[in-house]
């Protein structure tokens, strides 16, 4: 049995080690596109080869790049945009679908059948449906070119809503609560200090999800805001594509400090990220 496991692990981990080189080649790639020069930049897969030491000419390689996105051009101003809505919507997402899971799984009221079932079937709805009507309500709202009306929007979807709800219904017992409220504590006090704790493998998954979504949205800002110096960076990196030419070494870098941010927020809570996946949320 013992060679059995050996063998099967020292396999295990074999076919771990491909997959993660697989996944991570790009990475590389991007990385190291990021601090060559354009003349560099088709003549070697990595970093450039040269006589210094690894067989790599350090020499070539630049920071340029990364000076001219965030000091000639500005993105670092785009950066703090990414940053600021990223964060807004994640907290207040994550808050508001928590209260509203927790509400349709452990309180009773009349029409919680009929809000759980348009719950569920507004998640049936295709995202690309709902750009118009929203666009409308943000115009006649007066929301438009705002911060919030990219926010508002952002911060009740379904799919959060539903999934704290499953989160309450498998790991809140209802014995607990009914201890508390016997002990004197409001619906708000038993809620932040009992079942809030209690789903927070779910807050960190789903604060990841969000932050990362928000991150990333790339056709919303586009339509709902109008001045360049509000768009997120996702946007702003996009309009660095030249009409008759590309300075892939630019994108490159732009794209890197894209990346980074989420690639810190997931190493910070990929514990509770993997925690709420498989805590057994979507148990009935």
């Amino acid at each position: 049995m013992k060679p059995q496991l050996t063998v099967s692990r020292f396999v295990l981990y074999a076919v771990l080690l491909i997959a993660s080189a697989i996944t991570l080649t790009p990475f590389a790639y991007l990385a190291c596109g990021a601090f060559k020069t354009n003349d560099d930049m088709f003549t070697s897969l990595f970093l450039p080869p040269g006589g210094g030491p690894f067989g790599i000419a350090w020499s070539h390689l630049t920071t340029l790049h990364f000076h001219q996105l965030l000091f000639t051009l500005g993105l670092g101003h785009n950066l703090l945009n990414s940053l600021f809505l990223a964060s807004v919507t994640s907290v207040l997402a994550t808050l508001f679908c928590a209260m509203g899971g927790y509400a349709l799984a452990k309180h009773q009221f009349h029409g919680r059948g009929l809000v759980t079932a348009m719950v569920l079937g507004s998640m049936l709805l295709p995202a690309a449906l709902l750009i118009a009507p929203t666009y409308e309500l943000l115009y006649h709202l007066q929301l438009l070119d705002s911060y919030a009306g990219l926010i508002l929007p952002a911060i009740t979807p379904a799919f959060g809503i539903f999934l704290f709800r499953q989160a309450a219904l498998s790991g809140v017992p209802d014995a607990l609560l009914e201890a508390a409220r016997i002990d004197g504590c409001g619906e708000l006090q038993i809620f932040f200090g009992i079942a809030l704790p209690m789903v927070k493998p779910m807050i960190g998954a789903f604060l990841l999800i969000t932050f990362l979504g928000t991150w990333n949205n790339f056709i919303t800002p586009q339509i709902v805001l109008q001045t360049a110096g509000k768009f997120p960076l996702s946007v702003a990196i996009a309009q660095l594509r030249g009409v008759y030419g590309q300075d892939y070494g630019l994108l490159m870098a732009g794209t890197l400090l894209s990346v980074l941010p989420v690639v810190v927020l997931f190493l910070m809570l990929q514990r509770e990220f993997i925690a709420g996946l498989t805590s057994g949320a979507v148990k009935g």
